[in-house]
This record gives structure tokens, C-alpha cells and sequence, in this order.
């Protein structure tokens, strides 16, 4: 009965968009595995018996610790790539600052240079569109 309610719990959250789809496998493959345990609990002890572990009990406690290492390594990989995505984008948005500063600092210099006369002073920004 739980691996049952375990695959409906991941096919909602998949319909509600909260689980992505990479991580929905694992965890209904996780379920798909439950359920056949779930109906035939003899089955277990006879897998441990040919896999050389002294109850079935025994085996899934190592099996669930394996599985949820490798999900620990899993998202770590993934946190680290995040990570340094987050890094390169905010070294991009800093240099795309400083080239916005530099471009104000720019056009603040050239209105300076720039004699005001009547006419120019008089435009505003609807003024400007006529140009093209």
C-alpha cells in the first residue's frame, strides 16, 4: 500500500509542476519497487537469502541508505554547478554595471560639452524621436 501511495504522491506532484521531471523517475522507479514488496513481503527474505544478507529487514536498510547517498551525491553535483552559475552571473551583472556607470559618465561629460541653446533645451524626449 505505500509504494502505491508513494507513485500517486510524485504523479501529483508532477501534475502540479512541483517535482521536476529528472527527479519524478527515480522516485517512481522507487515506488515501482515498493509496491511488489508491499504484496509479497516473503519475497524480500528470499533476496537477502540469495544475496548472502541474513534478513530482508537488513537489506532494505542497506538498500535505503545506498539509494539515498547517492541522491546526497546527486544534489551536491547539482548545488555546486548552481553555485558557480550564481558566481558567473553576478561577475556579469557587475561589469555590465560598471559599463552602464561608464556610459552615464559618458553622456553626462558630452551635455556638458554640448552648448544649450534655445532649441535643444526646449526638446524633450518627444522632441528627440523626431530625428530618425
Amino acid at each position: 500500500m505505500t509504494g502505491v501511495f508513494l507513485v500517486a504522491c510524485i504523479v501529483e506532484l508532477l501534475r502540479r509542476r512541483k517535482l521536476k521531471e529528472k527527479y519524478a523517475f527515480l522516485w517512481v522507479l522507487t515506488g515501482l519497487v515498493i509496491i511488489p514488496l508491499g504484496f509479497f513481503p516473503s519475497g524480500l527474505d528470499n533476496l537477502a537469502r540469495k544475496v548472502g544478507v541474513a534478513s530482508g529487514v537488513s537489506l532494505i536498510l542497506f538498500l535505503s541508505v545506498a539509494f539515498l547517498f547517492i541522491v546526497c551525491l546527486q544534489l551536491s553535483n547539482e548545488v555546486g554547478h548552481l553555485e558557480e552559475e550564481s558566481r558567473t552571473l553576478s561577475e556579469e551583472v557587475a561589469l555590465l554595471r560598471l559599463d552602464v556607470q561608464d556610459l552615464q559618465g559618458r553622456l553626462k561629460e558630452t551635455r556638458e560639452l554640448l552648448p544649450e541653446t534655445d532649441e535643444t533645451a526646449g526638446r524633450g524626449a518627444a522632441g528627440q524621436g523626431d530625428r530618425s
